[in-house]
């Protein structure tokens, strides 16, 4: 669909016409700017900047204020894809009011589209709340980043039938909750496939077969920026990091070797 601006709606159009959804990660404004142009439907700002921005070795230590300056930096370049903002860790779980008071900041605060929080019937009351002042809301199940200390490890969810039964009913759950679109991430490609046939929502996967209804990478993993970070579903578009690093050595050679500045470079 050629649209000026990607909507929630748009999303669902694409659902039904059986148009693949293209979403990439996000977190500043140069990136924003040439993933918009580029034409990708939608920016996750995705607290996976706690790894790829920060450093940190799992999601968990990002914080809200951290996720408003990312997010802030990626709409201010954005002008036709839906931005979504992750909820980190802690501010949803567990406490409704709390969930509220995190989405409506990161949408007055960085004038993103949408909010996405992990996790299933746990986080209904959150969801419902945060729905209740007109903010959308995205789903995310399957491997869960923010419970990795829970399942102590990310292998692939939801491989044996009481785990793949629950999934399935909180999909349903957060669906019937009014989530407008759901992530499954790192599951098994058959039944991500069910999934998505079996909601209304569009469903985005990562790591889950190509029978969802669009699909997502972290930019930086992509991009062949991030090294030592190689799963199965990733497939990298470029080489970045061996790019970039060709390309610091040869300026740093330039200045010792004094080519660089040139008396065309100099007033």
């Amino acid at each position: 669909m050629n649209v000026k601006k990607v909507t929630t709606h748009v999303l669902h159009e694409m659902k039904l016409h059986g148009e693949k959804i293209a979403m990439l990660t996000g977190y500043d404004y140069s990136f924003a700017k040439i993933l918009d142009k580029a034409g990708v439907d939608i920016i996750l700002v995705g607290d996976s900047a706690s790894n790829v921005m920060a450093g940190f070795d799992s999601t968990l230590p990002i914080t809200l204020d951290a996720m408003i300056y990312h997010a802030s930096s990626v709409v201010r370049a954005v002008e036709r894809a839906l931005v979504v903002v992750d909820l980190p860790f802690g501010t949803y779980q567990g406490n409704s009011k709390e969930a509220l008071n995190s989405a409506i900041r990161i949408m007055k605060e960085t004038g993103a589209h949408a909010v996405k929080l992990e996790g299933g019937e746990e986080v209904v009351e959150s969801i419902k709340r945060i729905l209740s002042a007109g903010i959308p809301v995205m789903g995310h199940l399957g491997l869960t980043p923010q419970s990795i200390h829970k399942f102590g490890t990310y292998v692939v969810r939801a491989r044996n039938k009481e785990e793949a039964d629950r999934l399935k009913n909180d999909a349903k759950i957060l669906q019937e909750a009014g989530v407008f679109s759901l992530v499954l991430e790192k599951i098994p490609a058959k039944l991500a496939g069910e999934v998505s046939k079996s909601l209304k929502i569009p469903v985005i996967g990562i790591g889950a077969g190509g029978d969802t209804d669009g699909q997502v990478l972290v930019l930086h993993d992509m991009l062949g920026i991030t090294q030592e970070f190689s799963p199965r579903f990733l497939r990298r578009y470029a080489n970045l990091n061996e790019d970039v690093t060709a390309a610091v050595e040869h300026y740093i050679s330039d200045v010792k070797q004094q080519d660089f500045p040139n008396k065309k470079e100099q007033y």
